[in-house]
């Protein structure tokens, strides 16, 4: 059964429990950060506890290729989240950590994410943050058992009566594991569902909590997107061909409406382009160029950005993320993930990897892919040294949103945005509301257009609910979910990030050894002992650095003078990457060129006036120090081309929004343009928006 509101089906079972059963305090199911962060703060407090981790790695995507960490705010952090960033700060202190390049080297570029006088690091490899787990791990005396599966057809024995306990949780291997707590730290939620505990999976309707980014999102999902006319067609404008694969038919749905489909996934693949260690990329078996298809139209249709986010991270290594229209999201191939059984989890894993070798070979080496493209990525491959079991391929799979558990407080975009607040913190959201591609299909005009990216920021860091941690009243009472957390599916965008997934897993630990002490179920709990004692142990409750009202408001191009022409409307090349952090901006953000592919990077602003005459134009920005000075902007007019280098450090004259570039002739009715390129720029462009104002 899915979509909103599922209750799970799993058999429950009361199983026969020998008088000399161990007993833990803790029973945690799932190894990843979260997971251990809880161990480490319930062995502290004298708990004895058992982590069960079904594969054979800790630490989930931390360690899994997740190493340029999604934070938002740094202050946010704190407790066992931040003690495991000083740890990596502490491994990368020692010269002996550094093989493929120095310390000195990786700072210069430009990389570190350390900021002077601060004790932590928050970049790092893959294998060191397995290490620091590890670590911790042999530190603090904790059970691991490793390679042990929930038995999800008969995997909980509970109290009949309600609300209800579970005593039991059995494993594949037959294996039982007895406790006084449980805790479902799984990117999937698979505990919580075989508790029978309320989930759903998929978007709401806006409707349902009142949001403006939840839902189908045709009309917001502008960035990562495909340039103009890319054909869907397996023959190029043959509809009777039918469509190249992964091209959904019955998409995209009405705007807002709630669905079942889930943002997307990838790997995180951690590249290297040191010669000793680099592994080249392969053309799998099993390769079907039809997959890419689409990604070589996009290229000859006009794209020019490197399609990934290639973050460096220390021993010339990097985190790689999606990018552009076409890059390591395989868009609309997960949907069935959350539920799937372990053998089809493993085909839409495998598949999945499949999907991003095949891309990987095509980038470097198709040669109908762009020369430059083509030249960068072939300098790359995966890690001799990184994911060795799988020759640098890992088995983590970027789940970025699976089940969802509903309990009796749902986090949602007001939550976010700081329209409404939870009295009850267990620690602090920091970053944007992002939800990746979820779907990809043909619009009106035949073209193939993605939909579902929403990336929308600039509010302050925000408290998260203890009772959003928890199953509702009624429901299971000594279970607590630091993962799968009881949030809208655009509230949750914001949330699903490795450090406060760590936070919440100290927070759950802790709540679980405090209501073992008073003999109480998780919802009875009394919230002031458990809030003295998360600040006891470092944990960051409440925001007190500055604060911003909300998240920035975008001005509304029809309600201002002139022609203003949006970075919606702008046909680009590049320019993917968003902001709506820096305000005033027109519209629901700008674009920006994140300081990279320079020279390949232009947005072109159609301009077209109903009377003939002299008008000022201005270009749209919102000034900031790690802004370009040097952007240049050609303006196309009726006495022919001007030049005018706009410096974007500088606030904008009017309203610091719009800077005049100068005053042209334009002719009625007549096609002018405005190109702002990033050639020949060092530091970020921003592509906001034009205006033409009349000159009486």
């Amino acid at each position: 059964m899915r979509g909103s509101y599922v209750l799970a089906l799993s058999l429950i079972w009361i199983g026969s429990l020998a008088a000399d059963d161990k007993v833990y305090d803790l029973v945690i199911y799932g190894g990843t950060s979260s997971g251990v962060a809880a161990a480490v703060q319930a062995t502290r407090m004298g708990k004895s506890v058992v982590l069960v981790e079904p594969s054979r790695r800790l630490g989930g995507l931390t360690s899994g290729g997740l190493g340029q960490t999604d934070i938002g705010n740094k202050a946010a952090i704190g407790g066992i989240a931040r003690e495991f960033y000083q740890a990596i700060r502490k491994h990368y202190d020692n010269p002996a950590a550094w093989k493929w390049q120095t310390r000195q080297q990786y700072q210069d570029s430009g990389q570190t994410r350390t900021a002077a006088g601060e004790d932590a690091m928050w970049t790092f490899e893959p294998s060191v943050a397995r290490r620091v787990f590890e670590d911790w791990i042999r530190a603090n005396g904790i059970e691991v058992c490793y390679d042990q599966r929930l038995d999800r057809r008969a995997a909980v024995a509970m109290t009949r009566s309600i609300p209800w306990r579970i005593l039991t949780i059995r494993m594949e291997s037959g294996t039982t594991y007895r406790g006084k707590m449980f805790i479902d730290a799984t990117y999937e939620g698979d505990l919580m569902a075989a508790a029978n505990v309320r989930y759903t999976v998929g978007r709401e309707a806006n409707s349902q909590y009142g949001e403006t980014l939840n839902g189908v999102q045709t009309q917001k999902a502008v960035y990562h997107q495909f340039v103009t006319s890319v054909d869907p067609y397996v023959r190029a404008g043959d509809p009777a061909s039918g469509l190249l694969p992964f091209i959904d038919p019955d998409g995209p749905g009405e705007e807002g409406a709630g669905d079942q489909r889930v943002q997307a996934y990838c790997f995180r693949m951690c590249l290297t382009d040191h010669p000793d260690n680099r592994i080249p990329f392969h053309k799998p078996a099993g390769y079907d160029e039809q997959w890419y298809e689409l990604l070589l139209r996009n290229y000859e249709a006009g794209e020019r950005g490197m399609p990934w986010i290639n973050s460096a991270m220390p021993n010339r290594k990097t985190d790689t993320n999606n990018r552009l229209g076409f890059s390591t999201d395989f868009i609309g191939q997960n949907y069935d993930y959350p539920e799937a059984g372990y053998e089809q989890r493993e085909q839409i894993r495998a598949r999945h990897r499949l999907y991003q070798q095949g891309l990987m070979w095509t980038l470097a080496y198709h040669p109908r892919m762009a020369e430059h493209v083509r030249r960068e990525v072939s300098r790359w491959g995966m890690c001799k040294d990184e994911f060795t079991e799988g020759g640098g391929w890992q088995d983590q799979l970027y789940v970025r949103e699976a089940r969802r558990m509903v309990s009796d407080f749902v986090m949602t975009q007001h939550h976010c945005q700081g329209r409404a607040e939870a009295a009850d913190a267990v620690g602090l959201a920091a970053y944007g509301m992002d939800s990746h591609h979820v779907q990809r299909y043909v619009d009106a005009a035949g073209h193939a257009r993605n939909e579902g990216d929403v990336e929308v920021g600039g509010f302050s860091p925000y408290p998260i609910s203890y009772r959003s941690i928890v199953p509702g009243a009624g429901q299971c009472e000594n279970l607590l979910v630091p993962i799968c957390v009881s949030a809208s599916h655009i509230a949750y965008g914001s949330i699903r990030m490795e450090p406060v997934f760590m936070v919440l897993g100290q927070s759950a630990a802790t709540a679980a050894a405090l209501a073992i002490d008073a003999q109480v179920a998780v919802h009875q709990l009394a919230y002031e002992p458990l809030q003295a004692r998360l600040l006891a142990d470092g944990q960051v409750l409440q925001w007190t650095g500055a604060k911003r009202p909300g998240a920035a408001v975008g001005l509304d191009a029809a309600k201002l003078p002139g022609i203003v022409v949006d970075d919606a409307q702008a046909r680009r090349q590049g320019f993917e990457a968003i902001g709506s952090t820096v305000a005033p901006f027109v519209g629901s953000g700008y674009r920006h060129d994140g300081d990279g592919d320079k020279g390949q990077q232009i947005a072109v602003f159609p301009v077209q006036v109903a009377k003939s005459g002299k008008y000022e134009v201005r270009v749209g920005y919102s000034a900031h120090a790690n802004r370009a000075t040097n952007v240049p902007v050609t303006i196309h007019h009726a006495d022919g081309q001007d030049l005018v280098p706009l410096n974007q450090k500088q606030p904008a004259a009017i309203d610091n929004l719009f800077q005049p570039v100068g005053r042209f002739t334009f002719q009625a009715n007549a096609e002018y343009r405005v190109e702002i390129s990033n050639a020949g720029t060092q530091g970020h462009v921003i592509a906001d928006a034009v205006q033409v104002v009349a000159i009486e």
